[in-house]
């Protein structure tokens, strides 16, 4: 793996600390790694960093939009041994493929258990798909070429305390020249009040590889409290290998969910990000894409729907390392009730990153009158002949569309319904599978159905 410079761009700035309160977590919940020098050292670096940072609060600048007054830290343990025989069991609609007819592996992180499947003919060509402790037991040599190389453990409280103390994760290794014609998915269940889910995402694609790999965060509805996600994501996409990465969050009403996720691609690699988040209470997602070798080519495609009170940060960065690098992204949300959402995008191009074409745009169709969305674009260029630009729009559903498709015999709530479909179009028309397609639109009429009942 070739070495990059490693800048973050970042909007943050010291805070003065945020109140007393603190998670329970101590050192010795570390999870055990068998005297593997490499894994000591990550889980005490992330440690330090976890121990020495306060809660982000508001007088952070990428936090200042995202209140946690209140969580309450203090409240959360970690799943106990078989913890998920107590708890509600994963769906089966949430097993089946969205991007083919079948898995070429499945595995589902639930509290304390992995249960994993995967053709034994991938196995045959070098494939890893395995769950982070058995990663960690059989394969630290991969571990070791991507583990803490891509997101930093002290970006900040939630990575360092995702970084010391996952044992919940995933490790994809595809060896050069292998491309992968069935899917890979992963679902992390983080069902049970009072939890705290902490996951390590980790993905490796050797030079020419190719691989479509799904991954779904969700838990069902629950009352009685909170519960927690904090998770990393880093992923790499070497020389000329291909990745098409679906990233779906159905978290319930009830999940206070982090997480700090990164892609950086090699030479002529390239990347396509779907993302789609419906769930949680409060969700700050940290989403960058890295263009660290020439002729890279990258896009990051957000759907998002909220409701009630739901509030949804995504603070994305596309990182323009290497000359003759393109990305391109474009979030799309609806929202309802007195739910908020924060996009804070940046695109940034180093010097020397000549030839870089770099797009983003987001764009919300506000349905309620107390509901709130934030659209926050940026440019950091520092390099000559380059095209970068930028675009965001806060609307409402137009009266006028309204009343033609009235006047077409329509009914008033199909006719809401269609035009936030199509507000939508866009997005849908960017993603090549149509079992996400279809996840998407049943949450736009499962929303939809509220906002009518509402208005009756």
């Amino acid at each position: 793996m070739s070495e990059h410079p490693q800048v973050v761009v970042t909007r943050v700035r010291r805070g003065e600390p945020s109140e007393s309160k603190d998670f329970k977590f101590t050192k010795e919940m570390i999870p055990s790694v068998n005297g593997n020098t490499f894994l000591e050292e990550y889980h005490s670096k992330a440690w330090e960093a976890y121990h020495s940072s306060a809660l982000p609060n508001i007088q952070m600048e990428a936090w200042r939009r995202t209140d946690l007054k209140d969580l309450h830290p203090e409240t959360f343990q970690l799943p106990g041994p078989k913890a998920y025989l107590d708890l509600p069991s994963v769906p089966e609609n949430l097993l089946e493929p969205l991007t083919s007819d079948s898995h070429g592996g499945q595995i589902i992180l639930m509290a304390d258990r992995a249960r994993i499947k995967m053709d034994p003919e991938l196995a045959g060509k070098g494939v890893i798909f395995t769950d982070l402790q058995t990663a960690q037991q059989q394969y630290p040599h991969i571990l070791e070429k991507i583990m803490g190389k891509i997101v930093r453990v002290d970006e900040s409280k939630f990575s360092g305390m995702a970084g010391a103390f996952s044992k919940t994760g995933i490790l994809i290794y595809i060896p050069k020249n292998v491309e992968l014609t069935q899917p890979l998915h992963s679902l992390l269940w983080g069902s049970g009040v009072g939890l705290a889910y902490l996951s390590h995402i980790m993905v490796y694609l050797d030079e020419g590889a190719s691989l479509t790999y799904v991954h779904e965060a969700a838990s069902p509805d629950e009352t009685g409290g909170q519960t927690l996600h904090s998770g990393i994501v880093e992923i790499l996409v070497g020389p000329s290998a291909n990745l098409k990465f679906v990233e779906l969050q159905s978290w319930g009403e009830h999940v206070w969910n982090f997480s700090h996720e990164r892609i950086r691609l090699e030479r002529d690699a390239n990347l396509e990000w779907i993302f789609g988040a419906v769930g949680s209470h409060l969700t700050k997602n940290f989403s960058d894409l890295d263009l660290a070798g020439e002729g890279s080519t990258g896009r990051m495609s957000g759907f998002y729907f909220t409701d009630k009170n739901q509030h949804l940060d995504h603070d994305t960065q596309q990182n323009h390392f290497a000359p003759h690098t393109t990305s391109d992204l474009l979030f799309k949300g609806a929202l309802l009730d007195e739910s908020r959402s924060v996009w804070q995008g940046m695109i940034y191009v180093a010097p020397g990153a000549v030839k870089t074409d770099g797009y983003q745009a987001n764009r919300n169709l506000v349905l309620s009158a107390k509901a709130r969305a934030d659209s926050i674009p940026g440019l950091e260029i520092l390099a000559d002949d380059v095209r970068c630009t930028h675009g965001a729009t806060v609307g409402k559903i137009d009266p006028e569309q309204v009343f033609y498709l009235l006047s077409r015999g329509i009914p008033e709530k199909e006719a809401e319904r269609l035009i936030v479909e199509g507000f939508f179009d866009p997005i849908m028309q960017r993603i090549p599978f149509e079992g996400v397609r279809q996840r998407f639109q049943r949450a736009i009429h499962e929303k939809m159905a509220t906002y009518s009942d509402s208005k009756s």
